[in-house]
């Protein structure tokens, strides 16, 4: 009993060194965070953003379609699928920091020969074992700290997913509205160039102008026509894009018939650079793969040094070799190993966890470098597509005037048809361009709510 007594005190008191660590924890910074971004300043009109922040262009359309794929969205499903993969890695890895039981039952019959004859009996045996590992430095703790960070970051990645899902969603949305709009502009042109086909034949026809002009008026209309069909396969992959962000088959109309873009005539308050590192969940999920892998790191090293186990088991057992005999049985063990050669293999894994820490950590830091760069490219963007937007629509006064001045100079014998000819195509050219210019100013805002990142997305994390 004394024997007995005195390997519990050795077992305890290797258990209390059972938080002894073998490295220290990286300490590891973003690196430079500038004090603001290049572009405050340069902007005049700043609203707050957040929330579901699509709902601030007021349109239901768009509402309806941005619920739908928030539950539909296959990604997504996926995505909740690998976080229950991750997140059950963990529990599989940190339930070895915990005892374990078994029940374990053998049953045999033999025949013996004995002194007095042959012998035939059965034999029980039914036990219960216990065993536990004790984490001497740290590397089963270490090992489940990675599994659960490996769980962390995945839920952080679904947050990106969020964003990049409903930033997709609103750009396919209002690149189908643009399409739509460019439709109905190109019905109008097309419509203006039969008009003027039939004013320049009639006055062909009364020999007041040329044949060329005719051919003219006529190309130009065809021009105009063939440029249709092209808005029309922009329109309908980009539904069929909608439709796969939904989670369904291609549809026509997936995205109504809105033809008109939302004003834009407010730019979102961006806040101070080092909230991005807060607001962004791609940097926080980089970051908790650093701290994942440096725990790696830590239990590689921790491997190559002694383990201690720790093992019981209590039992019964019966024998019936002509007289039945029963009773209990016991037994300790506390187990203990030092890796002597391996052939490099411990050390191996130690230094392949180093490298793959330096590359985590290197990855990290790139990933708050291209974060500043999107918000940076966000607010350069929004201003110089605004600036652009507005030279646009002086350009097109200015083109629609001289469309007016050019066609009564034609028809009032003025001046032949070739000016009417050109300011025709540079006023419907600009008009295209004012179009897409508009659509270009709503996709910038999107880029740069994408960029900025939030953490509106927690309500429907939580739903799962």
């Amino acid at each position: 009993m004394n024997k007995i007594s005195h390997m519990i005190m050795v077992t305890a008191l290797l258990a209390a060194l059972s938080g002894c660590s073998v490295h220290e924890p990286i300490s590891i910074e973003p690196g430079p965070v500038p004090e603001a971004y290049l572009e405050v300043g340069k902007e005049t009109v700043v609203k707050q953003i957040g929330g579901r922040w699509w709902e601030q262009f007021e349109d239901p359309v768009l509402n309806s379609l941005m619920d739908e794929a928030l539950v539909n969205n296959l990604d997504l499903e996926k995505a909740y699928a690998r976080l229950e993969q991750v997140e059950a890695v963990y529990r599989a890895v940190d339930s070895q920091r915990k005892p374990f039981l078994n029940l374990g039952g053998t049953a045999s019959r033999d025949k013996q020969y004995t002194t007095f004859g042959n012998t035939v009996g059965t034999a029980y045996r039914l036990s219960v074992t216990a065993g536990y590992e004790v984490d001497l430095w740290q590397k089963l703790k270490n090992r489940s700290e990675a599994a659960l960070l490996d769980a962390l970051s995945a839920r952080e990645n679904i947050k990106s997913l969020y964003i990049s899902l409903t930033a997709g969603m609103a750009d396919l949305y209002f690149v189908a509205v643009e399409q739509r709009a460019q439709l109905q502009l190109l019905d109008e042109i097309i419509a203006s160039y039969k008009d003027t086909v039939e004013r320049v034949e009639f006055r062909y026809q009364l020999g007041q102008t040329e044949a060329l002009a005719v051919y003219q008026a006529r190309q130009e209309l065809a021009v105009a026509k063939q440029r249709r069909p092209i808005f029309e396969a922009i329109l309908a992959r980009t539904e069929h894009a909608m439709a796969v962000l939904l989670g369904r088959l291609p549809a026509e109309n997936i995205a109504g018939n809105l033809v008109s873009l939302p004003e834009m005539g407010t730019i979102f308050n961006v806040g101070m650079p080092a909230g991005l590192l807060q607001r962004r969940p791609d940097i926080e999920a980089a970051f908790m793969g650093v701290k994942a892998q440096d725990a790696r790191v830590a239990a590689a090293i921790a491997d190559r040094f002694p383990a201690l186990n720790l093992a019981a088991s209590y039992g019964v057992s019966w024998l019936d070799f002509g007289s039945t005999t029963s009773g209990a049985f016991w037994n300790l063990l506390a187990s203990g190993g030092q890796p002597l050669f391996d052939g490099g293999r411990r050390k191996a894994e130690e230094d392949r966890n180093r490298a793959a820490l330096r590359e985590v950590v290197a990855n990290y830091r790139q990933t708050v470098l291209k974060a500043f760069q999107e918000v940076e490219d966000g607010l350069s963007d929004n201003r110089t597509t605004e600036e652009r937007l507005n030279l646009l629509k002086e350009q097109e006064s200015v083109s629609n005037a001289n469309v007016r001045v050019a066609r009564d100079g034609y028809f009032f014998g003025i001046n032949d048809y070739l000016p009417v000819l050109i300011a025709e195509r540079q006023y419907f050219d600009v008009q295209i361009q004012v179009i897409s210019a508009h659509r270009q100013l709503v996709s910038d805002r999107i880029s740069l709510v994408r960029a900025l990142g939030g953490d509106w997305m927690e309500e429907y994390i939580s739903r799962h």
